[in-house]
């Protein structure tokens, strides 16, 4: 049984339909990546996965069992933490404030710290700067520490290196390997090399439909079987 399984769900927006049946698994400590155009559901595929935008067909299992009908909260509550394009962190408190709103009720703040500054330690140097003046590849950092304290067993990571420099990209594939290490990872990134890099398996969505799928090992970045369903 995989940590996360999506077996043939449809969701709308509305009318229009998005995701015609999608399925993908993703296992314990394995990191994949979500591939495809712009527009083609993959954003939408994580939505349903935490219940935002729930689907009208299909089934969301996480640990066996079934999120579908679930709130969203309860579905984060069971080990599900997502990191949107967006970041959605608080920028008028500071790296530490950020830090400590993340971590679950009960938790062991200092190990949070811990975790957070041993995986990001130029955030260590930041815990008293205000998050909204971090450099965009700071905040990046936070808002994937963030989703690593909040006790989950799973992110959800959603165009991690958009709007970046080439150097900060890096750095953020850089951290986004080492939290691997201690979470699964669904993944969906624009930059082809950095997903396969940073991934074991691939999925591509076209037309809110998985049209391929395969270890990322047996593919590069200019291979034709992705290019066809990447390239506008």
């Amino acid at each position: 049984m995989s940590l996360l399984e999506v077996r043939d769900v449809h969701t709308y927006y509305g009318e229009s339909h998005i995701l015609e049946g999608v399925s993908l698994d993703v296992d314990t400590d394995e990191v994949v990546a979500l591939l495809g155009r712009n527009g083609v559901g993959k954003t939408t595929t994580m939505r349903t996965i935490l219940q935002l935008t729930p689907p009208r067909k299909g089934r969301v299992r996480f640990r066996g069992e079934e999120m579908v009908g679930k709130r969203t909260s309860d579905v984060a509550k069971r080990g599900v933490g997502w990191i949107p394009e967006d970041r959605r962190m608080f920028g008028n408190l500071t790296v530490e404030e950020n830090i400590r709103a993340a971590v679950p009720s009960g938790s062991d703040m200092g190990a949070a710290f811990e975790t957070a500054f041993e995986t990001f330690p130029i955030l260590e140097e930041r815990r008293q700067q205000d998050a909204g003046t971090l450099s965009g590849g700071q905040q990046q950092m936070l808002a994937i520490a963030r989703g690593l304290v909040g006790d989950n067993e799973m992110l959800l990571v959603d165009e991690p290196s958009e709007g970046l420099a080439p150097q900060i990209v890096a750095d953020v594939g850089e951290a986004l390997a080492r939290v691997s290490n201690e979470v699964a990872v669904l993944l969906v990134e624009q930059n082809l090399r950095l997903a396969l890099n940073l991934a074991d398996r691939f999925y591509v969505l076209d037309h809110g439909q998985v049209v391929d799928e395969g270890d990322t090992a047996a593919v590069d970045p200019g291979s034709e079987r992705l290019t066809r369903h990447l390239s506008a």
